[in-house]
């Protein structure tokens, strides 16, 4: 049986609805049905999905005659519950990425955390496949669900306080592509030529929560050229 959503009050214009409390695909995939279910039949909400929750915020005047937390939370309700909510269809991006040296600093050591060779751990990374499970901590960084158990590690001791954009990185039982030149301490294994945030598109983000991504291992001069057409 699926856990009950629960609704918690954060703002006078916002609701949070909680469908968990752990990071879990299958938990995602839900928050990310969900989030397309309501945009499509509410269309007055921002919905904003995270791991587990997703954040509704909306206009208060536009609820009148009562509570519009109540009023917002009974109509979720009635479409959430409705037959068979949790259907998505999301996009399938491929990443390349030129995994160890310059651009992957911290193969090696990852490497050797898991007991593997470099070849391996790339092996392994560009065989999963990824759920974007939501972006943050920085515009347009992707959160990406479904790392191989074998490759998971602990976050860096000393964070950089310059991460090149484009890295990808693995943290605890994830990994992410820092879209712009951050700090950050997770290991990087790699290195992407793609620019994945764009403020002047209508579209800034590459990626969208619920996209899969695959990763593509490319080599020096197949990063070269892509990152002569994708110029930051």
């Amino acid at each position: 049986m699926l856990p009950a959503i629960q609704f918690e009050a954060l703002a006078e214009d916002a609701l949070l609805l909680r469908f968990g409390e752990r990071i879990d695909i299958e938990l995602n995939a839900r928050v990310q049905a969900a989030t397309a279910c309501l945009r499509q039949r509410l269309p007055q909400l921002e919905c904003v999905p995270a791991y587990a929750s997703v954040l509704l915020r909306f206009d208060p005047q536009h609820w009148p005659g009562g509570d519009p937390h109540q009023q917002v939370q009974a109509a979720a309700c009635a479409i959430l519950d409705a037959p068979d909510p949790f259907v998505i269809a999301s996009r399938e991006l491929v990443i390349p990425v030129c995994y160890g040296g310059e651009h992957g600093p911290d193969l090696a050591e990852v490497s050797a955390h898991c007991r593997l060779d470099a070849d391996a751990v790339i092996a392994h990374h560009t065989a999963a496949d990824y759920r974007v499970a939501m972006l943050g901590f920085a515009p347009g960084f992707p959160y990406l669900l479904g790392l191989d158990p074998r490759l998971a590690v602990p976050r860096r001791p000393d964070p950089r306080q310059r991460v090149p954009a484009g890295s990808v990185a693995i943290g605890g039982s994830q990994t992410g592509i820092y879209p712009e030149t951050l700090p950050g301490g997770w290991q990087l294994i790699g290195r992407t030529p793609m620019r994945l945030f764009d403020i002047t598109a209508n579209t800034p983000s590459l990626f969208t929560p619920g996209d899969r991504v695959r990763f593509e291992a490319i080599d020096e001069d197949q990063f070269r050229d892509l990152a002569a057409t994708n110029p930051a």
